[in-house]
């Protein structure tokens, strides 16, 4: 940079060298944050007791909604995996099933190949066989609408832990891989709720 500015007066050097530090800072946050790691925030209580939206909205348990940290790469180095709280942009099916769009945040519940059946008091069963749920959803409201749903090859079932409150492939049907963004790996606000998921 000092050859290309160097025959000018420093003033003008100094102006120059900021202007160049910030577009590069810049440009690397961006880089950042198209492919490494995104912030994302809980609007809705889809995700609760896990992730926390703000009173007064239904069934939220927080002052404060969750600010949470995906991670853009990671299914580029492994295949996604049951349990996964995935973001993941909305089809125009999505919006018009909820009506809502844009990105969600749900929990991988059912892979590519798999059928998954929710029971009428909540159960959730995979190829006939009942999963542990114990870990993220209310053992007291399992809630959710019943059926069976098999999975197609490269797509994945996803659900929201507080399954009454929450449009997931039970009302829209299974997610196609392509339209995942990545793994929430952490929650960084508000600060009592700081950690890794």
């Amino acid at each position: 940079m000092d050859r290309l500015t160097g025959g000018l007066p420093k003033p003008w050097r100094v102006a120059i060298d900021w202007a160049v530090t910030i577009v590069g800072a810049v440009a690397i946050v961006l880089a950042i944050k198209q492919w490494v790691v995104n912030p994302y925030r809980i609007p809705s209580s889809s995700m609760e007791p896990t992730l926390h939206c703000a009173r007064p909205g239904l069934d939220c348990e927080a002052d404060w909604s969750d600010r949470v940290l995906a991670n853009r790469f990671i299914y580029h180095l492994k295949e996604p995996e049951r349990g996964d709280i995935v973001v993941f942009r909305t089809s125009r099916k999505v919006q018009s099933q909820c009506g809502a769009g844009g990105t969600f945040v749900k929990r991988i519940i059912g892979l590519p190949g798999e059928t998954v059946t929710v029971e009428d008091d909540g159960d959730v069963l995979i190829d006939n066989r009942q999963i542990d749920e114990s870990d993220y959803v209310d053992s007291q409201a399992p809630g959710g609408t019943p059926g069976r749903w098999p999975v197609a090859e490269d797509h994945f079932f996803v659900m929201g832990d507080n399954r009454d409150q929450s449009c997931d492939s039970r009302q829209w049907g299974a997610l196609p891989e392509t339209d995942l963004i990545g793994e929430v790996f952490a929650v960084y606000w508000p600060l009592d709720r700081i950690g890794l998921r």
